[in-house]
C-alpha cells in the first residue's frame, strides 16, 4: 500500500467516526434540548392519572325562568383490570386489611400508617409468591367485593360476575356501575382511599334531569350518551343533545371539560399525600324559551282530554303570540317521559312540526285575504256558490251544502269551497301561488328544532289541481305553519319566524344573547288583516261552522278545516284530520292557537273540524283568558243549547 492510499483510508474512517459522532451529539442536544418537554410530559403520563372534570351542562327555562331541564352530579365506576390483577396492586389493600385492625391504629399519623402498610406490603407479596395467579386475583377480588358492593348497590355474587366475565371478554377497563349519585359516589370514593383499593377509579359526569318529564317533551328534547377517548386511551361518556332543544342548542348549553393529574408511582400505585395537577371545567350557558309552562300544562291537558273523549291517538295544540311570533304552548300526541325515554321509535315524531297534513278549509283564508289584499272584493261582496256544485270542463267543485249568493265573509262563515275557489279565480294561479309563499307555506319556518317538514306546495299549471288546493286539497301543511299564518291575520299582515328560544343566559345571570323577534315577509295590508279578523268572528258564530269554539266572555275568530286523510298515497274513506286555527279576543289578539286532531273514530258526534276540534279550542281559550288575565270583552251569558250539527 503507497503512504498516500494509507493516508486517503485514515482520513476515510476519520471522517465517518466524526461523522458518526456529530450524529450522536445532534441527537443527544435534540433530546436534552429541543423535545425535552415533550419527553418530560410523556414520562410523566406513563405514570400520571389524568381524571376528566365533565364541564356543567347549561340549564332549559321557560319565560319565567322556571327550570325546566338540569344536570345533576353523578359517577361512574370503572374497572382497571391490569391494576385489578397485578398482585403488586392487590397487596395494598391486604395489607392494609391486617394492620389496621392491630391496637393502636388509630393513633397513627399518615406518614406512620403508610410506614406499616409498605412494611405489611413486603409480608404479603412474599406469600402471593406462594400461591398461583388465580388464586390472588381470586382473594383480592373477595375483598374489594366485601368492601365496594353494598355501597355500589349490588349484590356480592352481581359484582363478581360482572368483572369476571369481563376480564374474560378481554376489556382492559370497562365500566362496572354508571349514574352512581353524588352522594353515594362520595362515600365510595372515600372507601377506595380508605383502604388503599387499587383497580377502581372514579369519574364523575352529570345526567340530565327533567323536573316536569310529561310537559313539552318534543320541544324541551332529551341527551344521550356518546364514549369517546382521552388522550390516555381511556374511555370517557359524555352527554350530548340528541333532540329538540338540547341538540339544536348543543353549542350554548354543553360545558367544557377540565382535568385534574394524580401522580403515581412507577408501578402504577397511588402517591399519598402528593400534589396534582388541574384544569377547571367551564360549565354551559343557560337557554331560556319562550313557553310558558302554565300555558303548556292547559294545551297538554286539554289536548289529552279531546284524543280521549273523540277516540285519537295522533294531533297536536300550538298556542303563538301573533305580535311576536313567540311559541307560547306546543304540545304534540303521541309523546314521552324525558327521564325514561320508552318507546321513542314510535313516540318521538313531532307532529306540531314534522306533521303533513291537507289542511282542508282551514287554507280559505289565502285566497279570501288575497283577493280583499288585491281590492278585487270587498268583506260584503256578493259570491254565487252555484247551489252546492260547480263544474267547467274537468273542474269540478262541491260543496257540503246548496249555497246560493254568499258575502266573503260568508265564504268563511259557512266554509263553502265553491265560493272559496271562485276568490282563488279572481286571483288567479300565479298570484294564488304567489300569495302561498308569502305565507310560508312549502318553506320550512326555520325554527330552532331539528327535524321540521316543508310541506308540500305545487304550482302544477293543472287546473284541477288548483282548483283543489284553494279549499285545502292537492297540497300538505304542518300545524306549525298554518299557525304562523294565523298570526299573519292576528296581527299586522307580517309572516314572523316562530321563536321557541328567548335568550341565552350565563350562570352570573348576564345576557349573553337575546333573540328578537324576525320578520319574514309582509303578506297582507294591516287594514286587509283587520277586515279578515272581523270575517273570522263570524265563523264563530251561531251562523257559523265553529259555534263550540265560542268562549264566555270574549269574541273568538277562527276557521274550521275538514279533509280526508292519505295514508300510502290512498285517500280513506271515513277517516279525516280535523282542526281549528283561532284567535282571542277577535279584534286585538293575544293569542293564536290551532289544534288539529288526526284520525278521530268516535261515531259520537259527526267528525268535523267544527264538532271535535272546535271545542277543544274553546276550553283552551277559556283556561287561557284566565291564565292571561285578559280582559273580557263581551258580557258573559248562560250558555244557550246548541242545536244541530255543526260543520266543516
Amino acid at each position: 500500500m503507497t503512504p498516500r492510499a494509507f493516508q486517503i483510508r485514515c482520513l476515510l474512517l476519520c471522517s465517518v467516526l466524526v461523522a458518526g459522532l456529530s450524529l450522536l451529539s445532534v441527537r443527544l442536544i435534540q433530546i436534552q434540548v429541543w423535545d425535552r418537554k415533550d419527553l418530560a410530559a410523556k414520562s410523566r403520563r406513563s405514570f400520571d392519572h389524568r381524571e376528566t372534570l365533565p364541564g356543567l351542562r347549561g340549564k332549559i327555562v321557560d319565560r319565567n325562568e322556571e327550570v325546566l331541564a338540569k344536570s345533576m352530579p353523578v359517577a361512574t365506576v370503572f374497572v382497571d383490570v391490569d391494576h385489578l390483577t397485578d398482585p403488586l396492586m392487590l397487596s395494598y389493600p391486604l395489607a392494609h386489611e391486617r394492620v389496621s385492625r392491630v391496637e393502636g391504629w388509630e393513633l397513627l399519623d399518615a406518614p406512620a400508617r403508610k410506614r406499616r402498610i409498605l412494611a405489611e406490603r413486603d409480608v404479603v407479596l412474599k406469600e402471593f409468591d406462594e400461591m398461583p395467579p388465580a388464586a390472588v386475583f381470586e382473594k383480592g377480588l373477595a375483598q374489594a367485593v366485601n368492601i365496594l358492593a353494598r355501597p355500589l348497590g349490588l349484590k356480592r355474587e352481581d359484582m363478581r360476575d360482572r368483572i369476571k366475565k369481563a376480564i374474560a371478554s378481554g376489556a382492559r377497563s370497562f365500566p362496572l356501575v354508571k349514574n352512581l349519585k353524588a352522594d353515594a359516589a362520595e362515600g365510595v370514593r372515600e372507601l377506595i382511599a380508605k383502604h388503599w383499593l387499587e383497580g377502581f377509579l372514579m369519574r364523575g359526569s352529570y345526567k340530565r334531569w327533567y323536573t316536569s318529564p310529561d310537559l313539552a317533551t318534543h320541544v324541551i328534547g332529551y341527551t344521550g350518551e356518546i364514549t369517546e377517548v382521552d388522550e390516555t386511551g381511556a374511555k370517557v361518556f359524555r352527554q350530548v343533545g340528541k333532540f329538540g332543544i338540547e341538540a339544536a342548542l348543543e353549542d350554548y348549553l354543553a360545558g367544557s371539560d377540565g382535568w385534574q393529574e394524580h401522580p403515581r408511582a412507577a408501578n402504577g400505585a397511588r402517591i399519598p399525600g402528593s400534589s396534582s395537577s388541574l384544569l377547571a371545567p367551564r360549565s354551559g350557558l343557560n337557554v331560556q324559551l319562550t313557553l310558558d309552562m302554565g300555558v303548556q300544562a292547559i294545551i297538554e291537558e286539554e289536548l289529552d282530554a279531546g284524543l280521549a273523549e273523540f277516540e285519537s291517538e295522533r294531533g297536536c295544540v300550538i298556542v303563538m303570540d301573533p305580535k311576536t311570533g313567540e311559541i307560547l304552548g306546543m304540545a304534540s300526541r303521541p309523546d314521552f317521559n324525558l327521564n325514561l325515554l320508552e318507546d321513542l321509535d314510535k313516540n318521538a315524531s313531532n307532529f306540531a312540526l314534522q306533521a303533513n297534513y291537507e289542511p282542508g278549509s282551514t287554507i280559505k283564508i289565502v285566497a279570501a285575504a288575497g283577493a280583499l289584499n288585491e281590492r278585487l272584493v270587498s268583506p260584503q261582496t256578493s259570491i254565487f256558490c252555484h247551489n252546492g256544485l260547480y263544474q267547467q270542463g274537468k273542474v269540478r267543485v262541491p260543496d257540503h251544502h246548496p249555497y246560493g249568493y254568499l258575502t266573503v265573509e260568508g265564504v268563511l262563515a259557512k266554509s263553502s269551497n265553491i265560493g272559496a275557489y271562485k276568490l282563488g279565480l279572481q286571483l288567479g294561479s300565479n298570484r294564488y301561488y304567489d300569495y302561498m309563499d308569502r305565507w310560508g307555506f312549502g318553506a320550512r319556518t326555520g325554527i330552532l328544532l331539528s327535524g321540521e317538514s316543508r310541506g308540500v306546495v305545487r304550482d302544477t299549471g293543472n287546473a284541477v289541481d288548483f282548483s283543489r288546493a284553494t279549499y285545502g286539497y292537492a297540497l300538505a301543511v304542518t300545524p306549525l305553519q298554518m299557525a304562523s299564518a294565523y298570526c299573519v291575520i292576528a296581527g299586522d299582515g307580517k309572516l314572523r319566524k316562530p321563536r321557541i328560544v328567548k335568550s341565552v343566559i350565563a350562570n352570573d345571570g348576564t345576557l349573553v344573547e337575546r333573540f328578537e323577534p324576525e320578520e319574514v315577509a309582509t303578506v297582507l295590508r294591516p287594514e286587509t288583516a283587520k277586515a279578515m279578523r272581523a270575517a273570522l268572528e263570524k265563523v264563530v258564530d251561531v251562523k257559523g261552522t265553529a259555534l263550540l269554539a265560542k268562549v264566555p266572555g270574549y269574541l273568538a275568530g277562527g276557521k274550521t278545516g275538514t279533509a280526508i286523510r292519505i295514508k300510502d298515497g290512498r285517500y280513506q274513506t271515513g277517516h279525516y284530520t280535523v282542526s281549528f286555527a283561532g284567535m282571542l279576543p277577535a279584534k286585538d289578539p293575544a293569542f293564536v292557537c290551532i289544534v288539529v286532531i288526526d284520525d278521530p273514530l268516535t261515531t259520537k258526534v259527526t267528525r268535523y273540524g267544527g264538532t271535535i276540534a272546535a271545542p277543544v279550542f274553546g276550553k283552551i281559550g277559556t283556561r287561557l283568558a284566565a291564565h292571561m288575565n285578559l280582559t273580557p270583552t263581551e258580557p258573559v251569558e248562560e250558555e244557550a243549547k246548541l242545536a244541530g250539527t255543526q260543520k266543516p
